[in-house]
């Protein structure tokens, strides 16, 4: 294309989105969604919002390093910066090939954020940008680059830098601008530079070396050692401040070889695989994790069955309740905050709102419940994967020192879906059964977004990315830290790539260390319809891998009995009022004590239902130990009786309480014989009930009849509830529906803006909306519909908001006029009175 051809450079952000087509803008618009919320009038808003210092922080922290690292090194460049001034800052002297490769991609990236305009030979930054990026004694620059020779000298005395120029060799000047830019002009030049270094002494070199890389400031006396009056005096260094003094930019880039940086990182750091399994290992593996899962969330949810604990006046679980469900579990009290926060995300837990506020199973966990076992997994995994809150602050501080406790407030952290996403799809783009090491996976996460990987909370970005490698395994999502094939399927992964030859294991151990060099294609988010689908495929793929429930125990003659795999739910259930667990593990073990048997009458059961039961589902014959200890709790039970007195303890055997009355342990019951078989006490039924246990009796409640009261555990549900919501990340994607219409309403709305006027009807003020008077608008408005021209029009809406738009009329009538809306692309009516003024576009308007 000749120079004549060539449309003409924009001139602003504005004109430069103006030249976009609509797949440009709308790249824009969605990597950006901030710019469309709420949608802009026209272009000229658009560029305004995407320059303002909220919106230009937040595309920053959404670059990768190497993009960064390219709007850093814009940010000590001429301001416009051509394409090659550019490349030298990135590329430096020897042209490194990989940043070569590498930096178109980059500055289109910037150009497609609009945070870079114009065309190579004249690049921008855009203004907040650069105030960002920009070097300042209060904002050092990640490049250690100082101010300019220009910026140092700003408050230097004429004579000075004149005295400096004469000391460089250069000729003398009349005024300190063309002083300061002969001196920036061999500073520049790579052949006198090195010349004039060529004469300096070895220990002036040392103190350049030493602030070349940055920072560029240094301390000196007010009187300097020779050393440093000998670069004082050529201007190699400049002072700032009393005793302060700075290396130049231009001094520092010819001893870096042109580098903005020390070390540019156009390529993303290789995920290397740490160790290779078979994939049939890795999918069993999570599947038995998977399966523990379950199992965890349902003992927590049984243990919280009657009531769980209570909730903290400011919020969330103390830190007693919260080590006494890790010993429930069995597990640490991490892993115990992950579980109850997990099952919160479900929606499976929740307070319960009472004024004794605790926290208790929802009505959606009896539902859940129901669901075969890969669904329930499938439910808990698509929680987690979009959940904010993050277990692994639990136990840390908050920005005003307080705990922050789990299920309290204060644990959201809206980067935590994208984190997790991410961290699963590096995983998916290695070979399958391939496991990498936590250290690689971090660093390239630092790659792809090092603003939030390093400056923010301590490197929060690095720490959710850990926590999401340890919770993927205790999901089952992985397995023996490779990703599983119901992973893989829960993130819509294609197939995993074929492993490359020296990747093949050699059998079903590891094989230590393989490096795959290959850059996994990223995977996005999916939308809520997308990820139940990839959920119920996750879901088929993990079900043939969990174990079958059993019907059936293993009785011991020690008073236990084994269950050698999971039993199916009314077995379950029914053993565990019966039996204490006494150990987890492949095979749970059970503990028949005389407490355990109690309990299972106390639940209505007879001493011929237990012993049935035990016959019916136990492959070993019912020991006599075990049969002796149901016969003997169920004939002392119920025995004694307890009711309302305050409380009451009768017995037919007289010299029963005549043993309870000498017994020590009694005093605290405030025991009294009422009559030879009735003893009243002063604490309550429930009380007594538990300090006659105590003492070894086995008494039953007793009604205000005098039946025998059956104590059923009875399940405390919260009214319903939802999951809480995730908090986001900013505003959602747009949709192509919404996307569409906001390019149509903003092209529209630009086209009303920049359309021109005819002369004479263009409003004085530029920009302004029209104002005529309203018969002459009335007048325009009917001559409109009989020419059918299209106008230019100011109207002002019911809530009161003024907006300028271009209108087609097609009747004007009562009051009204119905014309076609090119702001909004549909018909619309419009009051009169509401529209301030009109103007004819001119006949070239197109």
């Amino acid at each position: 294309m000749s120079t004549e051809d060539r449309p003409p450079a924009p001139r602003s952000l504005a004109e430069a989105l103006r030249a976009r087509g609509d797949a440009a803008l709308g790249a824009l618009l969605r990597s950006r969604p901030d710019l469309i919320t709420p949608v802009p009038t026209d272009l000229t808003q658009l560029a305004t919002r995407a320059g303002t210092r909220a919106s230009v922080v937040r595309a920053l922290e959404r670059l990768d390093r190497f993009a960064l690292q390219t709007a850093e090194a814009l940010a000590v460049a001429a301001d416009p910066a051509t394409y090659g001034e550019l490349l030298g800052l990135m590329a430096g002297d020897d042209a490194d090939p990989a940043v070569v490769t590498a930096l178109p991609h980059a500055v289109d990236l910037l150009r497609e954020q609009a945070l870079v305009w114009g065309d190579d030979d004249r690049l921008r930054l855009v203004r907040t940008a650069r105030e960002l990026l920009a070097p300042s004694p209060q904002h050092p620059s990640p490049t250690g680059l100082g101010p300019t020779v220009q910026e140092a000298t700003a408050g230097m005395s004429p004579g000075r830098i004149q005295e400096i120029v004469a000391a460089t060799g250069l000729a003398s000047t009349h005024d300190s601008v063309s002083a300061v830019t002969a001196l920036a002009g061999l500073f520049t030049d790579r052949a006198r530079m090195a010349a004039l270094l060529a004469d300096a002494p070895a220990d002036s070199v040392e103190v350049l070396e030493r602030l070349v890389w940055g920072p560029p400031y240094g301390q000196v006396t007010a009187d300097p050692a020779p050393r440093l009056r000998w670069l004082l005096d050529r201007g190699l260094l400049l002072p700032t401040a009393p005793g302060t003094v700075v290396l130049p930019r231009e001094v520092a880039l010819h001893l870096r070889r042109g580098l903005a940086h020390r070390a540019p990182e156009p390529v993303p750091p290789v995920v290397e695989t740490a160790a290779v399994h078979r994939p049939q290992v890795v999918d069993s593996a999570a599947a038995g994790q998977a399966y523990t899962a379950l199992a965890t969330v349902e003992e927590l949810l049984k243990d919280w069955d009657e009531g769980g604990p209570a909730v903290l006046r400011a919020g969330g679980l103390s830190v007693r309740d919260l080590k006494r469900t890790a010993v429930a579990l069995d597990v640490p009290e991490p892993a115990a905050a992950f579980w109850v926060e997990l099952a919160y995300a479900a929606g499976l837990i929740a307070s319960d709102g009472e004024a004794d506020e605790r926290y208790a199973a929802t009505p959606a966990y009896d539902e859940w419940l129901e669901q075969p076992p890969a669904e329930r997994w499938s439910r808990l995994v698509t929680a987690w994967l979009a959940a904010t809150r993050t277990a692994g602050l639990v136990g840390g501080r908050d920005a005003k020192d307080r705990t922050l406790s789990a299920l309290g407030p204060g644990l959201d952290r809206s980067a935590a879906p994208e984190v997790r996403h991410r961290v699963l799809a590096l995983l998916a783009g290695l070979p399958e059964g391939a496991a990498p090491a936590a250290g690689p996976v971090l660093a390239r996460l630092r790659w792809e977004r090092p603003l939030r990987g390093d400056r923010r909370e301590d490197d929060l970005r690095g720490r959710l990315a850990e926590w999401a490698l340890s919770e993927a395994e205790l999901l089952g999502v992985t397995g023996r830290g490779a990703l599983s094939a119901q992973g893989r399927a829960l993130l819509g992964a294609p197939a995993a790539p074929a492993p490359g030859p020296e990747a093949e294991p050699s059998g079903p151990g590891d094989k230590l260390p393989v490096h795959h060099h290959h850059r996994p294609a990223p995977l996005t988010a999916l939308s809520p319809a997308e990820q139940a689908v990839a959920s119920a495929a996750a879901a088929r793929l993990l079900a043939p891998l969990l174990p079958e429930p059993l019907d059936h125990v293993l009785l011991q003659a020690d008073l236990t009995a084994v269950a050698p795999g999971p039993l199916r739910r009314p077995l379950a259930d029914m053993l565990g009022v019966l039996a204490d667990v006494e150990s987890k593990g492949g095979a749970t073990v059970y503990r028949f004590t005389p407490g355990s048997v109690r309990r299972a009458l106390d639940a209505g059961q007879a001493a011929s239902d237990l012993h049935a039961f035990l016959a019916a589902h136990s492959r070993t014959p019912v020991p006599q130990p075990l049969a002796y200890l149901i016969d003997d709790v169920a004939r002392r039970h119920g025995h004694l009786r307890v009711g309302a007195a305050s409380a009451y303890v009768r017995c037919d055997d007289d010299a029963v309480l005549s043993e309870i009355l000498a017994d020590k342990r009694a005093a605290g019951l405030g025991l009294r014989r009422l009559a030879p078989t009735v003893l009243a006490a002063q604490a309550d039924p429930a009380g007594l009930l538990e300090g006659l246990r105590a003492m070894g009796f086995a008494p039953a409640a007793e009604s205000a009849e005098g039946d025998v009261l059956i104590t059923r555990a009875l399940a405390h549900r919260t009214p319903p509830r939802t999951a809480p919501e995730p908090v986001p990340d900013g505003p959602p994607v747009p949709d192509d529906t919404l996307l569409a219409a906001a390019l149509r309403a903003i092209r529209a709305g630009d086209l009303a803006s920049t359309t021109p006027r005819k002369p004479g009807t263009a409003p004085a003020g530029n920009g302004e909306l029209p104002r005529t008077g309203a018969a002459e608008t009335l007048a325009t408005m009917q001559a409109a519909v009989l020419t059918g021209e299209a106008l230019w029009i100011g109207y002002v809406n019911a809530e009161g908001a003024a907006s300028q738009r271009v209108i087609a009329p097609i009747r004007v009538e009562g009051g009204f006029v119905t014309a076609y809306d090119h702001t909004a692309d549909e018909v619309r009516t419009y009051p009169l009175h509401r529209i301030t003024g009109v103007a004819e576009l001119a006949d070239d308007a197109g």
